[in-house]
């Protein structure tokens, strides 16, 4: 465990409170209770669980993963990335290899719930108070303290407050819902998809359907795979109504090789359906108070930075604590040292969001003739993986992870 072992603490040991059990909750807890501060975290659940299904971990999440020491073991879980390939209409539209940039680099696949038992098991292992099926409805202060309310009742108060509740915290306003979400599932991995690449199917911007390998699953047998469709949330109830059967035909219709995934999927609860917002905070900090994640910064997953970032932010509270000599001080250098990259990914997600995800036909238009033969044009194969790997903006370097 990393920590901040060696290391002389400015702070003094917090007692600190973390709503959430997602990648920036127990990341934060781990980096956190590492330096010497009493952590409690709570979760809404009677026994913590992840929700969703499969995500990316970039170079940048990894980094986190490596000086936590778990790394390896989400390796282990997952399933190494080399390429993302997009295709629309029989054309190469996307092509992106991590092999472009220097150095040894590659993404993970990995289920949600794969992560989440590397972090949580981490967690248990280093005795971290973990309080369930608590419910937080919000937050007060108390003097210069903080405490969280829940569904039972409010907390004892605590020196700082960690909001790692994700996109719908009820700490945060509410962000602008996206048009667009996307039905996931989990499927036993097939013969004919390349097991090292994201791969997808594209007709215009307004159908994607994507097959990502993420290796093992808790509980389940052999390699498997998130299977994801992209989809308007007001369509959603349209949907469920055609049933299940005319769902798999449209996606066969679009992508035939998908066929031996889909004949997995006998009903609609195997899959759920994931809503995305876009928001980012302008104030992530309030006394004894700080937003991480997607609590602080929510986008669509079109550059699949989310657990990512969340990671970063964990490792940059951690490291700006270290250094402070107030927790005010070290919430604030936490925002110095992460706004800058999080205000260009987000612009970044909010530009190119629309060139896949939405109902126009001009912008698609373009990117299927415009898109893949640049993508093999000098620096271009360098500047996408590097977008994609998240560095652009170098916040390893920043972040002391380079």
């Amino acid at each position: 465990m990393p920590g901040a072992a060696g290391l002389k603490q400015a702070v003094r040991p917090c007692s600190i409170a973390i709503a959430g059990c997602g990648p920036a909750g127990l990341a934060a807890a781990l980096l956190l209770h590492g330096d010497g501060h009493a952590v409690t975290l709570f979760d809404r659940f009677d026994a913590p669980r992840p929700v969703g299904s499969g995500l990316l971990l970039q170079p940048t999440g990894l980094a986190v993963l490596d000086r936590l020491g778990l790394a390896g073991a989400a390796a282990a879980r997952g399933a190494r990335v080399d390429r993302l390939v997009g295709e629309a209409n029989g054309r190469v539209v996307l092509d992106v290899w991590y092999k472009a940039l220097k150095g040894e680099h590659f993404g993970v696949g990995i289920h949600r719930a794969g992560l989440f038992t590397v972090l949580h098991d981490a967690v248990l292992a280093r005795g971290i108070e973990i309080r369930t099926g608590c419910p937080v409805e919000g937050s007060e202060r108390d003097g210069t303290r903080r405490r969280l309310r829940c569904a039972g009742g409010t907390t004892q108060a605590f020196d700082l407050v960690v909001d790692a509740l994700g996109a719908r915290s009820p700490l945060v306003p509410a962000g602008r819902g996206l048009a667009y979400g996307a039905l996931w599932a989990s499927v036993g991995w097939q013969p004919g998809f390349d097991p090292h690449a994201l791969q997808q199917r594209y007709r215009r911007a307004s159908v994607m359907a994507g097959v990502l390998p993420v290796g093992s699953i808790p509980g389940s047998d052999g390699a498997q795979a998130a299977l994801f469709w992209s989809m308007r949330a007001d369509r959603l109830d349209a949907w469920r109504d055609a049933g299940i059967e005319a769902w798999k035909r449209e996606v066969a219709a679009l992508w035939p090789a998908t066929a031996p995934l889909l004949d997995q999927i006998t009903s609609p609860d195997q899959l759920s359906f994931a809503r995305y917002a876009h928001r980012t905070l302008r104030r992530p900090v309030e006394p004894a108070l700080i937003h991480l994640g997607d609590a602080w910064h929510s986008t669509s997953p079109q550059l699949g930075q989310g657990a990512n970032m969340a990671l970063l932010d964990a490792w940059a509270l951690a490291k700006a604590l270290r250094a402070a000599n107030t927790v005010e001080a070290g919430l604030a250098r936490t925002v110095a040292l992460r706004r800058g990259h999080i205000r260009l990914y987000q612009a970044m997600s909010a530009l190119l969001t629309p060139v896949y995800q939405s109902d126009g036909r001009v912008v698609p238009f373009v990117r299927d003739r415009v898109m893949g033969p640049m993508s093999r044009l000098w620096p271009v194969p360098r500047l996408q993986a590097a977008t994609v790997s998240g560095l652009i903006g170098r916040p390893l370097e920043r972040l002391g992870l380079g």
